[in-house]
């Protein structure tokens, strides 16, 4: 219950479906990052979880698919803090969001039409626009 990933509304990925792992992380911090494992990496199995549906499932597997191992494992990984438990908490707010923009179902577009009154506004205007310019172009003379 304590590392419960809230995805969305009623998504929820328990703890025991993560696994978590640290390592020796890279970067700043001199011979502290040498002594200490601060790099998180998050672990999570996407065709054997309960958290989803089978179409939620086959959504975030063809949107993730690239991200994905081939057992189907989701891998995130977390070095941006000095410390452990910050960049614990950073790693399964990732995992989070990416399962979200994975189930995002973007809307169908309704094709819509320009009306025929406007489109007769336009063509007036385009016709004003014209006259307008044809007589810049005209000299008179009066002598």
């Amino acid at each position: 219950m304590k590392n419960d990933v809230q995805v969305k509304n009623g998504i929820v990925i328990p703890d025991h479906e993560i696994e978590i792992t640290t390592s020796r992380g890279g970067g700043p911090g001199g011979q502290h990052v040498n002594k200490t494992d601060t790099r998180i990496t998050v672990r999570w199995n996407v065709p054997n979880t309960h958290a989803l549906d089978e179409a939620q499932k086959a959504r975030v597997l063809q949107n993730l698919q690239s991200r994905l191992t081939t057992e189907g494992d989701l891998i995130v990984h977390n070095v941006a803090s000095r410390s452990q438990q910050q960049n614990k908490e950073n790693a399964l707010l990732q995992l989070a969001e990416v399962v979200r923009k994975a189930l995002y179902v973007p809307k169908k577009r309704t094709p819509t039409r320009v009306s025929k009154s406007v489109k007769e506004a336009r063509l007036q205007e385009k016709t004003r626009r014209g006259a307008i310019k044809k007589m810049r172009g005209k000299k008179f003379h009066d002598e």
